[in-house]
């Protein structure tokens, strides 16, 4: 037993990390703190509780975890490792966790350009990053066609070269490198017009092109010079794109933020070369109630933790909580010193207006999905909530069993949010360890897999994937039997509260009604409740049977087939493309057999023996 008031009494007083745990095992909260003595004891008196969401977090605190460290930088790293890998619940967190994507140059004979999210030590020349990944695919590929840039992965400094180009050759989409069609000085001549572009010299490859084209022009090639002047738009569109500039050559980054009750919403402006070259925004959950400077440091915090470029400067809507450990925290990261500005006047402070104006902006646009999403609440799901006192029932999770004689048993799991089929979140389960027909047994496996995962995917602080998030409701397609066993299956890993209940039947096969605590509730056919329930029933059995069916092919499919000698799943597919069942298979002659792609005689013959005997039909 884990007793507070003694472990507070022997916390040191150097700096580190701190972890708040709940009665779950689960990290709920990470802190750093200069002193953790002084810094944990706070939470555990009532000066410490003025937050509310201090005195929220509290109540689930049942013991607390520490690492000491050197110094408040290290507490700052040690902490956001913490933060991205358990996403403690009363942390402000991104939910975006991708890291922005490079073009990367490659250092091999023949360059490639590539996207890439991380900087390797490979030797390659890096670009960006680019917030927009769509803009860095627009543009590699855009210079691929321009320059004939290669796309295989051909290894050349290794001689990996080819009698036969590829399509690319054939469609003028690559210069042929692979069968020494351009040498390696021409080639890296356009590789060279690629880095000035990147590198901001993007006039001078404009200028250079639209000399070409009028080379062209004059020489009456007018293919290529319409090819130049197509380049040359495609590249001023791309230009365009950077449509606010300041006076100066800046490097920054500019982040404001906007926040409406339990919705924040940070925007971040990105400069370089004096030009805001694109934008990205966020939108948090508040669910900690944090002053404007602590959102402004965990979110910077958390923005630059994986980013392999952090600007000169950042200028900020508001100074950040911990300003002096961020800075020596980014300059780290950077290599190079790095400020931040809170601008009180002049063009950076028009700056962070025009941000926070986006900010506003995408918080409006949000709030207004939020309340047009409550509108499109189905009826049956609000009956639903308040027949059984649970609200709100913002995941609905579905399961049934399909077989046949208990052959092949599988599993089907149906997930509605907020009222609304998720496809995306729909989950198939082959039954393992029940042999025959147990639907009873079929879905303890089946639930007892499902939360097992869920526990796992907790542990590791993963609520937002799939099998992480926790159902408000499960719903068996059963009766009482079925859902004992449910409750069974729930008992053995520990989550029983979560709630349950059950589409029971009629004599006649139809569903009558949902049992829930173990009380049979019958349902009127023309309520909104009973509509909806029947079309989450329809769903799951839909999504189980064509799963049941898909197996039943397959095996069918190799029962058959995959027996015949010389019959492998070249041929196996060919022969269905061509004949669409097994049953014309069997009937077909060698003549008829023979007219298939891929077979062969000897495999023709094969087959017809296989399914005939071996007497010879004379062909």
């Amino acid at each position: 037993m884990f007793d507070i008031e003694k472990n507070l009494k022997t916390l040191p007083t150097s700096p580190g990390v701190y972890l708040m745990i709940d009665e779950n095992d689960t990290i709920i909260y990470v802190g750093k703190a200069k002193n953790l003595r002084n810094r944990v004891r706070q939470y555990f008196t009532p000066s410490g509780q003025t937050a509310e969401k201090v005195r929220e977090m509290v109540k689930h605190i049942d013991r607390f975890e520490y690492i000491i460290v050197d110094n408040e930088v290290e507490s700052l790293i040690l902490e956001s490792n913490f933060i991205k890998d358990k996403k403690p619940k009363y942390n402000i967190l991104l939910k975006s966790g991708e890291k922005y994507p490079f073009i990367k140059i490659t250092k091999e004979k023949y360059p490639r350009i590539l996207k890439d999210r991380v900087i390797r030590p490979d030797g390659a020349d890096y670009y960006g990053p680019f917030p927009n990944a769509y803009g860095v695919t627009e543009i590699i590929e855009l210079f691929q066609d321009m320059y004939k840039i290669r796309r295989c992965n051909l290894n050349f400094d290794k001689e990996q070269y080819l009698k036969r180009p590829c399509l690319y050759y054939f469609i003028h989409k690559c210069s042929g490198p692979c069968i020494k069609a351009v040498t390696e000085e021409e080639y890296l001549k356009d590789i060279s017009n690629v880095e000035d572009f990147l590198k901001g010299r993007q006039k001078k490859l404009i200028t250079s092109l639209k000399h070409k084209m009028e080379k062209a022009s004059q020489n009456l090639n007018f293919e290529l010079a319409a090819r130049y002047r197509d380049n040359i738009s495609s590249l001023e569109t791309i230009i365009e794109k950077q449509i606010v500039r300041t006076s100066k050559d800046r490097e920054m980054d500019i982040i404001a933020m906007a926040r409406d009750k339990d919705v924040i919403s940070m925007q971040v402006f990105i400069m370089r070369s004096g030009k805001i070259i694109d934008r990205e925004h966020f939108i948090l959950g508040d669910s900690i109630k944090g002053e404007d400077e602590e959102v402004f440091s965990s979110f910077i915090q958390q923005f630059y933790f994986d980013m392999a470029f952090v600007p000169r400067e950042i200028v900020l809507q508001k100074e950040p909580s911990d300003s002096d450990t961020l800075v020596e925290y980014l300059t780290r990261i950077k290599g190079k010193k790095v400020k931040f500005t809170v601008p009180k006047r002049g063009e950076k402070l028009k700056l962070v207006e025009l941000v926070e104006k986006n900010a506003k902006e995408s918080l409006e646009k949000h709030l207004a999905y939020l309340r047009r999403r409550e509108r499109e609440r189905p009826r049956g799901l609000e009956e639903l909530e308040k027949l059984l006192g649970i609200s709100p029932l913002s995941r609905i999770e579905c399961y049934d069993i399909s077989n046949i004689s208990g052959v092949q048993s599988v599993g089907s799991m149906v997930v509605y949010e907020n009222g609304q089929k998720s496809p995306g979140e729909y989950r198939k389960f082959k039954i393992k360890s029940v042999e025959g027909p147990n639907d009873y047994a079929s879905h303890q496996e089946v639930l007892t897999r499902r939360l097992e995962r869920l526990k796992h995917e907790n542990s590791l602080g993963n609520r937002e994937v799939s099998f992480g998030r926790r159902p408000s409701l499960i719903i068996i397609d059963g009766g009482k039997g079925h859902v004992n066993a449910a409750k069974f299956a729930m008992s053995l890993v520990n989550m029983e509260e979560i709630p349950i209940c059950g589409l029971y039947k009629d004599e006649f096969h139809n569903t009558k009604g949902i049992i829930y605590n173990g009380e049979e509730i019958p349902l009127k056919v023309s309520s909104d409740i009973y509509r909806f329930l029947f079309d989450i029933q329809e769903e799951t059995h839909r999504f189980a049977i064509n799963y049941h069916r898909k197996l039943r092919d397959k095996n069918m499919v190799k029962s058959e087939l995959d027996e015949v000698n010389g019959i492998g799943e070249v041929r196996k597919k060919a022969l269905l493309k061509h004949f669409k069942s097994i049953e014309k298979i069997k009937k077909a002659s060698i003549t008829e057999l023979l007219e298939v792609d891929k077979i062969d005689r000897k495999s023709a013959e094969n087959l017809y023996n296989y399914f005939n005997g071996a007497k010879d039909e004379g062909n």
